[in-house]
C-alpha cells in the first residue's frame, strides 16, 4: 500500500512523506526562514520533520537514513550539533551537501527514509 500525505511546504506537487509498506520516505523540510541562524533553521527543520513523522505513526527514532543539504559548507559543525538533540537512541546514516535553494532566506533542509512496521 502507498500513501502519499499532504505537503508540508506549500507545493501540492510535493507530499511531506510518502509511506511504502513498512517504509517512510520523507520529503525535504525547512523553516525558521524568519532568522538566518542556521542553528535556529536546523531546529525548525527537525520540528518540521518531527511532526511529519507524528502524522503516520513515527519518530526520530525511526529515521534509518537523513541528507542535510546546506547553503554554507562553514554552517557544518553548528548543524551538525543540533542532530544530538533530536537523535538519543543513535544516529541515522547520514549524507551532507551543500547547494543553493529556492529560496535566498533559506539555510538548510534536511530528507530521509524512515522504517517502521505497519500493523496488517
Amino acid at each position: 500500500m502507498i500513501k502519499r500525505m499532504e505537503t508540508n511546504c506549500g507545493d501540492d506537487t510535493c507530499s511531506s512523506c510518502v509511506v511504502a509498506g513498512d517504509y517512510i520516505y520523507l520529503a525535504h523540510h525547512a523553516g525558521g526562514h524568519d532568522s538566518d541562524n542556521i542553528v535556529y533553521q536546523m531546529e525548525a527543520s527537525f520540528e518540521s520533520l518531527g511532526k511529519t513523522l507524528q502524522s503516520v505513526g513515527a519518530s526520530f527514532d525511526d529515521i534509518v537514513q537523513i541528507n542535510l543539504y546546506l547553503k554554507n559548507i562553514d554552517d557544518f559543525r553548528s548543524a551538525r550539533d543540533v542532530f544530538y538533540k533530536y537523535f538519543k537512541n543513535g544516529f541515522p546514516a547520514r549524507m551532507t551537501s551543500t547547494t543553493d535553494f529556492v529560496s535566498d532566506d533559506c539555510l538548510c533542509m534536511l530528507d530521509g527514509v524512515a522504517y517502521k512496521k505497519q500493523d496488517n
